[in-house]
């Protein structure tokens, strides 16, 4: 059975860090791009990271930009995330797919998704 578990969101306070996982049974990322979405109560979901980590070619939101990091390490797949602001408060959740590099922030490229893990970040 394929499937993606999401974990390691929490709360925390402004300026601190959080490293999501999301582990990976029954497919490799070797032949997925995997991406990292949000959603915040009342919005629409967003991608905040995405990767075709064989290659590797990243994408990030403008808004995390230099404070989140997608990276691997075998069958899981981390976002780090540091200097974290009360606007990054939401529901994240990891998804795999048959993106291409000008399709990383495509959800619909996306369609194997995880649970989601809830990071909330206070001032």
């Amino acid at each position: 059975q394929v499937q993606m578990v999401a974990s390691g969101g929490g709360s925390v306070q402004a300026g601190g860090s959080l490293r999501l996982s999301c582990e990976a049974f029954g497919l490799t990322f070797d032949h997925y791009a995997v991406g990292w979405y949000r959603q915040a109560p009342g919005k629409e979901r967003e991608a905040v990271a995405a990767a075709i980590l064989t290659r590797p070619v990243t994408r990030y939101a403008d808004s995390v930009k230099g404070r989140f990091t997608i990276s691997r390490d075998g069958a899981t797949v981390y976002l780090q995330m540091n200097s974290l602001k009360p606007e990054d408060t939401a529901m994240y959740y990891c998804a795999a797919g048959a993106a291409g590099w000008s399709q990383l922030f495509a959800e619909g490229s996306y369609n194997i998704w995880g649970q989601g893990t809830q990071v909330t970040v206070t001032s």
